[in-house]
């Protein structure tokens, strides 16, 4: 146990002081002899039985003020799993369609909502967030646990059709991502931060060229590679039987490469689910929830406070009803 205002406990010799000095009345006789066989009544057992009242009740008054603090044990289950933001492009170019399994034809959107709420309700251990971008970027959802409602928003997504905020702008999401995933920290007694989570991933949906924004990929790429973030890049076009990747495709692998991630081309929706289906093979959550034991002061004048103030109201009112005499201090 330790003491806010340890300061305080000094009072207490002089309380004790001012009580043992505290006397009744008395009356002056010349001899007592005629009283030494009389024993002690009730009254005056109970009247000496005050004094102790009084020290117990200003000990325990004294102790409160001092503002006792001990520390409790709290148990605390933490999870550490993967931070993973979602970056999906919601660019008016998303509105193609692609072909799928058989002859079912669906756009770029449909598949990729799809594909992202299949990833997203795989990972249930895991933080997910969503930030969306065509020419700006926005953040769906920030980084959390609740993934049916994160899993609703994705089937919300829809294809910004507004001409003067079409585009695609993944550098200010990728810039976006790195911000919060690198957010995921906290401060230590010594003042230096320590990681929440460990491993941050970004996941990156875009079917074009980055053409507008403040930041370019790779400037995203650099703090990426800095901040230990891997990306995972997947380029939804056209079918291109050669394999070569354009210069847009070219950046968006080196981007990827560079944080230590992986780059897919993709140009259906069967290689979109496998895309996401490897990423989540790569990216497996080593994830058991522990339980840690955290001390936490608590305040407990109360316990001292209440009985204290018991025991005073206790006194004054035997000394104003069944105990009442004449007092003066001494």
């Amino acid at each position: 146990m330790t003491f806010t205002c340890i300061w305080c406990l000094l009072l207490l010799p002089l309380v004790l002081l001012v009580l043992r000095h505290q006397r009744f009345k008395s009356i002056a006789l010349s001899s007592l002899s005629g009283w030494e066989d009389v024993p002690d009544s009730a009254r005056i057992k109970w009247l000496r039985r005050l004094r102790v009242l009084r020290v117990i009740a200003f000990t325990l008054l004294t102790v409160a003020l001092a503002d006792p603090i001990v520390q409790r044990p709290e148990e605390k289950t933490v999870r550490q799993g993967i931070a993973i933001e979602m970056l999906v492009d919601i660019s008016s170019s998303m509105d193609c369609t692609i072909s799928g399994a058989g002859e079912k034809r669906q756009t770029r959107m449909e598949a990729a909502k799809d594909a992202v709420a299949h990833f997203v309700a795989a990972r249930e251990n895991d933080l997910i967030g969503l930030i969306t971008f065509a020419r700006y970027a926005d953040t769906v959802s920030p980084l959390t646990f609740g993934h049916k409602a994160l899993r609703q928003l994705v089937d919300n997504l829809e294809i910004q059709d507004r001409p003067n905020e079409d585009g695609t702008a993944y550098g200010d999401a990728l810039m976006q991502a790195c911000a919060q995933l690198q957010g995921m920290h906290e401060w230590r007694e010594d003042g230096s931060e320590e990681a929440l989570i460990k491993s941050k991933v970004i996941v990156l949906l875009t079917d074009g060229e980055n053409n507008c924004g403040r930041h370019l990929p790779q400037e995203a790429a650099g703090l990426a590679e800095k901040w230990g973030i891997r990306i995972y890049a997947i380029s939804l076009g056209e079918s291109d039987e050669s394999g070569t990747l354009t210069d847009a495709e070219a950046l968006l692998a080196g981007v990827a490469e560079r944080s230590g991630g992986s780059f897919w081309k993709i140009n259906d929706d069967e290689g979109l689910t496998d895309a996401y289906a490897a990423i989540d093979k790569l990216e497996k959550s080593d994830i058991v929830d522990s339980t840690v034991v955290d001390f936490q002061p608590t305040h407990v004048f109360r316990w001292f406070l209440v009985p204290s103030v018991f025991l005073l109201v206790t006194d004054m009112l035997l000394c104003a009803t069944l105990l009442r005499v004449n007092q003066e201090v001494a």
